[in-house]
């Protein structure tokens, strides 16, 4: 089987892949002592997590995206206006700890930047455009969390929220990996052999994703212990996420005159946040561990679940009219 035909059969399986992971990790953490010290492998996991991501992201294609000026306007309002706004309002539901808030405002107000692009092809969205749009998310989300922080928490925000600590992992969880990335596709557009390196790398965003879900859970579970209730009580938040943030996303495009599949994509990106890209964000928050992480691997596992949904309902938006050219 090619390299290609292999990722397309990963990329197919991956939701139940994930919940294989998840299960599997939940038994390792509840039956096996000592699981915890996994923690220390978290952030090793997802520097690889995010290299394999990023080298799926276009690197090169950010000023083929600055040319869909509606498309990315859209994009741009839907996913830093809009759902700022809806996330804004959904938090007023929460209990006031300040973790809770955290947590959910972390992971709701990031875009996704990787397997949303799979998502949308499934749900006969323009991933295309999605894709080369995929830098453009990935800059403005970092630049406008902690902005976004402030603004929500207030005062709050400094106590959890250190530059020093955000800016470490930002740095070597985030632009190293996307650096490296942006080197190796370089590398594979000059010479055979990094065509064939990168072709093989393109294999392993799926199973690292599944390696940094079992870690992360198999490290939380045996922490949890008082702090599960706590966990579980942001689902009814994220369901209403699920619901409401692909019509705003649908709406919003429908406004600016995209077509069809475009719209689908908007939708697809506005209802597909950016968990695990934010997660080692969240690990440097003081205090943050077990409750910040399994608040954000909660979303994680509402998000698949609801793909399966969005994959056949999502289709069906725009279906019967025509639009006007994106």
């Amino acid at each position: 089987m090619s390299p290609s035909a292999l990722r397309d059969a990963l990329e197919a399986r991956q939701v139940w892949i994930y919940f294989a992971a998840v299960l599997a990790a939940a038994i390792v953490g509840v039956q096996i002592p000592g699981a915890e010290v996994l923690e220390g492998s978290i952030n090793p996991a997802l520097a690889l997590m995010l290299f394999v991501t990023f080298l799926q992201v276009p690197v090169a294609a950010l000023c083929q995206a600055l040319r869909e000026l509606r498309f990315l306007g859209a994009l741009v309002a839907v996913n830093f206006v809009a759902i700022p706004l809806l996330v804004l309002g959904l938090v007023q539901f929460l209990p006031p700890d300040p973790l809770i808030r955290l947590g959910v405002l972390m992971v709701l107000l990031c875009p996704c930047i990787d397997y949303v692009v799979t998502f949308a092809h499934l749900g006969r969205a323009d991933a295309r455009l999605l894709l080369a749009a995929t830098p453009v998310l990935l800059i403005v989300q970092m630049a406008l969390l902690p902005i976004y922080l402030r603004l929500f928490l207030g005062g709050e925000a400094a106590a959890y929220v250190q530059p020093g600590p955000f800016i470490h992992a930002f740095v070597w969880l985030i632009i190293v990996p996307f650096a490296l990335a942006a080197l190796v596709q370089a590398w594979a557009a000059r010479r055979a052999l990094g065509d064939r390196v990168s072709s093989w790398l393109g294999l392993a965003p799926v199973p690292a994703t599944a390696l940094v879900l079992f870690i992360v859970v198999a490290a939380v579970v045996p922490q949890l212990g008082q702090t599960l209730h706590r966990a579980l009580g942001v689902v009814p938040i994220y369901l209403a996420f699920a619901v409401l943030a692909p019509i705003l996303g649908w709406a919003t495009s429908r406004l600016m005159q995209l077509t069809p599949e475009a719209g689908r994509a908007i939708a697809f990106s506005a209802g597909t946040r950016n968990s695990l890209v934010v997660l080692p964000l969240a690990l440097v928050v003081p205090g943050a561990i077990p409750l910040v992480p399994a608040i954000i691997v909660t979303q994680t596992l509402i998000e698949l679940l609801s793909k399966l949904v969005y994959i056949r309902i999502i289709p069906a938006f725009g279906a019967r009219k025509s639009s006007p050219s994106a």
